[in-house]
């Protein structure tokens, strides 16, 4: 079996599985937010159930529209908030919260060998910790709550390989934004994204978050990685309870083997208006740019605020560009204040806010206007998602992003730097 198999056949009743059967899963951890929650919760509602079935194992938190915008931003929340003391279930409030894909792996919520499932598309990012996470509806979400269990169709798997090292200021997100560039916003359609190769193992558990938060905008169920020493550094100071480590066998079958050349890519840009649309930046040729927005479920992390710093430190954000950072959570903004490096981005221009989805959704905090363009460390850029239909988004490392909120034109590190 594959990693993938191993992990859903631990959380079955059955020894082995394969491509393409029905199963029952039993479930570790099951997420909703602000925007996903209520209609979970309703639905819970429904079904006539009382108590969920373990309030240790079902989190919510208020990421989206949080600080509420607004008032039915203030509504949704108030309902998700009144369900999680009534549950008793885990709810992480504004001051103490995150975003909820970089919040779950921080507090050792979830875990190697877990099944975790989520109202998000975005919950696949846990997949870096060597667990089989995916998002479901809120409908599916509302019924775990009631069982503690889903059914599934055993996805296929694809095993993505990456030779050779890196090149500078190439990182998880250049390597995920080159893969669905290659294979397309459909290359892995229901299937799951095993990462592995020798760019791999060299990437920082960071760089595997955004490259697994990344797999659904390949159209995957999961992307995953297999527990190394990094996995175990990162989870050891975290975990409040056992979990187990899984490994493919080494006859394990995949519906493909993809390999890549690590070494011959270089940062990478997806244009307008598709994550597949990409090209290497020394390609992309002179677009003017409006707002960059460095943060998100997908590079929001501690180290990604760390080379923004390393860019900025000692320069300005260009006059005409509004440069919004966004901490993935409270722990990342309080490590960033210690450091030293939200007085660096303040100092040069940049605006720090506190933890939230905001922009990349078109939710607040940076939504975009008519005719502007943004470069982002987000995740998608379909049309009107981060503001106006009429608007366009870039997707970028947060390297490339701030070399361009300096130089007011998409540009590379280097270029920003020389």
């Amino acid at each position: 079996m594959t990693l993938a198999e191993k992990i859903l056949a631990a959380h079955t009743n059955k020894k082995k599985l394969s491509p393409g059967e029905f199963i029952n899963v039993r479930v570790n951890m099951i997420l909703a937010n602000d925007i996903t929650a209520p209609l979970a919760i309703k639905e819970f509602r429904r079904l006539g159930v009382k108590k969920v079935f373990d309030p240790k194992k079902i989190v919510m938190v208020p990421d989206h529209f949080m600080p509420n915008k607004d008032i039915a931003s203030a509504e949704q929340a108030k309902l998700v908030r009144d369900f999680a003391y009534e549950q008793k279930i885990l709810y992480f409030e504004v001051g103490r919260m995150g975003i909820e894909h970089v919040l779950l792996p921080e507090q050792g919520l979830v875990l190697p060998g877990d099944v975790v499932i989520g109202a998000d598309s975005h919950t696949c990012t846990a997949g870096a910790l060597g667990a089989f996470a995916t998002g479901m509806g809120s409908t599916d979400i509302a019924t775990a709550m009631a069982t503690g269990d889903i059914w599934m169709k055993v996805p296929p798997t694809i095993k993505f390989v990456y030779h050779g090292n890196l090149q500078k200021w190439v990182g998880g997100k250049d390597l995920i934004l080159y893969t669905i560039g290659q294979i397309g916003v459909d290359g892995a359609l229901y299937s799951v994204m095993e990462f592995v190769g020798e760019a791999i193992n060299a990437l920082s558990m960071d760089g595997r978050f955004t490259m697994a938060n990344m797999a659904i905008e390949a159209g995957a169920k999961a992307g995953i990685f297999h527990v190394d020493s990094k996995t175990l550094d990162y989870v050891k100071s975290r975990a409040e309870r056992p979990y187990a480590i899984f490994a493919p066998d080494k006859s394990a079958e995949y519906t493909q083997i993809i390999e890549y050349d690590a070494s011959a890519i270089e940062p990478q840009v997806a244009l307008p208006h598709s994550p597949s649309n990409t090209k290497p930046i020394s390609q992309v040729g002179k677009i003017e740019i409006h707002q960059a927005v460095i943060g998100s479920c997908t590079n929001g992390r501690l180290e990604d605020l760390r080379l923004t710093a390393q860019i900025l430190q000692g320069r300005q954000v260009h006059p005409r560009v509004r440069c919004i950072i966004i901490p993935g959570s409270q722990q990342v903004f309080l490590d960033a204040l210690k450091e030293g490096l939200i007085e660096i981005f303040i100092k040069a221009g940049a605006v720090v806010s506190t933890p939230t989805c905001g922009p990349c959704l078109g939710g607040h905090m940076g939504v975009l206007a008519a005719g502007e363009r943004c470069i982002s460390t987000t995740n998608r850029n379909f049309v009107g998602r981060m503001g106006s239909p009429q608007s366009e988004v870039y997707l970028s490392s947060p390297a490339v992003a701030t070399a361009s909120a300096i130089l007011g034109k998409i540009a590379s590190p280097e270029e920003a730097l020389s």
